[in-house]
């Protein structure tokens, strides 16, 4: 079965007006394989969400970098995070340089509930990646009941799962990635509306990259997870695709392997090179 190549470029806490501008130009500029070849979708900060949405070429999309897991309602933000930031400071010992990392990051991951996302009409969104995990200790149930409540709000989700480098040295890969699909399928009813992203967190913002055989071996797994334990029709039509220090050098080569079905991109969907990456997609059509 066919599958559409998808390419997401996440822009994480990054871009002032000036910059989203630019960027945009850039991608709307840009001369890219049709929208029956490869779905491209875009996940500014929160505040450029609409301000992107209104700027973009039509046949691109944007996507939230996060929603909250229930309705919305009594969740004041700046109160959440100076409760989150004194909790977490108090049970751990940091240095100042640590904190005041630290603390950038808690701003950046803003409580958005799905409902406000539609009423945007912002499509997607991004669900359970590593830095949320690891730096807000988001657990595999959590994401599961973040992902479901998304879908049941009529949002489409990039669910994110990865090990640590140390999880894959101790020969660990395949029960972590399993642990939290598993945790994700059991909430699913509706598979048309979820792409999974295969992001190993070793080679997150790392410069490291998993090589084209070791992405492919994941994501083959993967697969076979999905046919023994939700369906072979799901199994075959769920994109599967990779992050981790994706570029417009090693794209088409990733972009090869039968089961990438597209990437979600960091850094690089910054820079123009995304372009490039955009069109490894006729790597895969040919």
């Amino acid at each position: 079965m066919a599958r559409k190549f998808f390419v997401g470029g996440n822009w994480k806490c990054n871009g002032t007006t000036e910059e989203v501008k630019k960027i945009v130009t850039t991608l709307n500029e840009a001369e890219v394989p049709s929208e029956d070849v490869v779905e491209v979708v875009v996940s500014p900060p929160f505040v450029f969400l609409t301000f992107v949405k209104s700027l973009l070429r039509s046949d691109f999309h944007v996507a939230a970098q996060n929603c909250w897991v229930r309705k919305g309602g009594a969740f004041t933000g700046e109160i959440r995070y100076r409760f989150i930031i004194c909790s977490f400071f108090t049970a751990h010992d940091f240095d100042l340089l640590s904190v005041v990392y630290l603390a950038v990051n808690f701003m950046f991951f803003s409580l958005n509930s799905a409902e406000m996302l539609v009423n945007l009409s912002i499509p997607w969104v991004i669900i359970g990646h590593s830095e949320r995990r690891a730096l807000l200790n988001e657990s595999n149930e959590f994401v599961g009941d973040k992902v479901a409540y998304a879908l049941s709000q009529g949002l489409k989700v990039i669910a994110c799962i990865g090990e640590t480098l140390e999880e894959r040295e101790s020969g660990s890969t395949m029960a972590v990635v399993a642990a939290q699909t598993k945790a994700i399928a059991g909430k699913v009813t509706n598979w048309d509306n979820v792409v999974l992203a295969y992001e190993p967190v070793w080679a997150i913002g790392t410069g490291k990259v998993a090589t084209p055989a070791q992405a492919q071996e994941v994501h083959c797994e993967l697969r076979k997870w999905l046919h023994e334990n939700v369906g072979g029709d799901i199994a075959a039509s769920t994109r599967i695709i990779y992050g981790g220090s994706v570029n417009g050098a090693n794209c088409k080569e990733l972009a090869a392997q039968p089961d990438v079905d597209g990437f979600l991109v960091g850094g690089a969907s910054l820079k123009p090179e995304f372009v490039d990456i955009i069109k490894a997609a006729t790597v895969k059509k040919n």
